[in-house]
């Protein structure tokens, strides 16, 4: 099959072997005669999944052993917002804001307690990452966005704080090495680098809850997700699978370490050629680049219906910017292939020779 080159931003693209057994497992789900969609979240074959899952995305960060819960949960990114600062946030809290995502965890946070927000980036519409500033008090949390896939930057050294940090990683979870257990609680959407819409992963070092002074209501409380072991209610099934599968695929080639390398040579052959060629320009400032989400724009929008017609002509499937930057956005999640980046380098090569 010819498939077009994905570079949407999420729901993202994920390997075919896992869409292959995934496809396989919605009429039987390993020959047990029953399909992924209607067994039991109760049932010992699903219970195996959930496990699986967990202990792959704890094992893959590094974190097993070492007092960490790994809970797939339902409403997104956005739900955790309100969550994160439902179940830790007694006073204050510092917040890093640097894109869209974080301004509305910010504004979640506000309902709960005094937010301090200890750098930003807005004053140039969050094309870069704050660097001069120091958490220079003890806080309940300090939370960060560890990559914005609307402006196409990433933060590559994370807030220096003996409080707890809490981190938005929706859109670049396992794709690049770092310390994990820095962090006390981290969050992801599975549809940015992981499984399709409708599970979120929540990594949660259980040392830290427990200590605000509010009742929680049952279905926000991390507390109840873990002694339910992410079965409080019925979980999000084939979402939770799916990410299984995308786990282990990673495991098996060579885990966080290997994906990483390949990442980096996808960023810098796009980056390359948005540097080189005189018909485009980056939109995040260069140390900041995302190797998840390359943002750039045309130097001469009357360019404009030309690429897009190379784009429509090679397959380039979501390469569209988001309305609040405008341009293009390459979204280069770890099943992207390295061809797909190449597709896209020559048709902006061509676009050069023929504008």
């Amino acid at each position: 099959m010819n498939r077009p080159h994905n570079f949407s931003a999420g729901p993202c693209i994920l390997p075919l072997e896992v869409f292959e057994k995934a496809s396989q497992s919605v009429i039987d789900l390993d020959l047990s005669g029953l399909s992924i969609l209607e067994i039991s979240h109760r049932s010992p074959a699903f219970v195996k999944i959930m496990e699986r899952a967990q202990d792959l995305a704890l094992s893959l960060t590094g974190l097993q052993n070492k007092g960490y819960k790994a809970l797939f949960l339902q409403g997104g990114a956005s739900l955790q917002f309100l969550m994160t600062a439902y179940n830790l946030l007694e006073k204050k809290a510092a917040y890093l804001d640097t894109g869209t995502w974080s301004t509305k965890a910010i504004k979640e946070a506000k309902l709960f307690g005094e937010i301090e927000v200890i750098a930003s980036s807005k004053d140039k519409n969050y094309n870069y990452i704050p660097k001069d500033y120091k958490v220079t008090e003890n806080f309940d949390y300090v939370h960060c966005t560890s990559n914005n896939t609307i402006f196409g930057t990433q933060i590559k050294h994370f807030p220096s704080t003996s409080s707890p940090l809490v981190c938005d990683m929706s859109s670049d979870i396992f794709s690049r090495e770092i310390d994990f257990s820095a962090f006390d609680l981290i969050y992801a959407g599975a549809q940015k680098n992981m499984g399709p819409a409708g599970a979120t992963l929540v990594l949660v070092k259980e040392s830290i809850l427990g200590k605000v002074t509010r009742q929680i209501p049952s279905m926000l409380d991390y507390q109840t997700m873990i002694k339910k072991d992410s079965m409080f209610n019925t979980p999000p099934v084939f979402s939770v699978y799916v990410s299984m599968l995308n786990l282990e695929w990673l495991e098996r080639n060579g885990g966080i370490k290997a994906i990483e390398e390949k990442n980096k040579v996808k960023a810098e052959m796009i980056y390359t050629e948005i540097d080189r060629n005189p018909l485009f320009k980056g939109f995040a400032e260069v140390e900041d680049r995302s190797m998840m989400n390359a943002t750039f724009n045309l130097t001469d929008d009357k360019l404009k219906s030309k690429f897009d017609d190379l784009a429509q002509k090679h397959q380039l499937n979501g390469i569209n910017g988001h309305r609040s930057v405008g341009g293009y956005r390459a979204s280069m999640y770890n099943a992207l292939p390295l061809e797909s980046v190449e597709a896209l380098v020559n048709s902006m090569k061509t676009l050069e020779k023929i504008a």
